[in-house]
């Protein structure tokens, strides 16, 4: 992890998108939790919802951010942050063309689906100091290896 193209965007204050360097994880514990995308039935009723919830939880189990990241763009994924009002307990990160889940691997073709070619696959990993320390990536649909309470059993 580091500085890089691969870094994804989120919306500062005044609407305008910047960038999320992930050289600001050093020294931090993040879970950083990946969904296909924002406003999809299981991404908006069970993963976004799950570590809304357990903010607290993973908090207490020394986790100093929570981003979740998707391959919409900065406004969607602002606008999803803002309907679903998980306020500063979830960064809300766009990457719009897919670069940080390319370069690790994390990317999914859902075409066939009508999602379109580059998707983000459902998945979370616990980044301690720079070095992923866990990484749950769903085989099949659902929430399970990437949910906030796997992440928690994790810790």
């Amino acid at each position: 992890m580091g500085s890089s193209p691969y870094d994804p965007k989120l919306k500062n204050a005044c609407g305008i998108p910047q960038l999320l360097s992930t050289d600001s994880f050093k020294g931090k514990k993040v879970v950083i939790f990946g969904v296909p995308g924002a406003f999809t039935p299981t991404c908006n009723n069970n993963h976004l919802p799950e570590y809304h919830q357990k903010y607290q939880d993973l908090a207490k189990k020394g986790i100093d951010q929570v981003v979740c990241i998707s391959t919409a763009d900065a406004f969607v994924m602002d606008a999803w942050g803002k309907w679903t009002n998980v306020s500063d307990k979830v960064i809300m990160a766009a990457d719009g063309n897919g670069d940080f889940v390319k370069a690790t691997g994390l990317d999914q073709d859902l075409t066939k689906a009508g999602m379109g070619a580059v998707r983000s696959k459902r998945f979370a990993m616990v980044v301690d100091d720079m070095k992923v320390k866990y990484i749950g990536v769903e085989s099949k649909p659902g929430v399970s290896v990437s949910g906030a309470g796997a992440v928690l059993a994790k810790l």
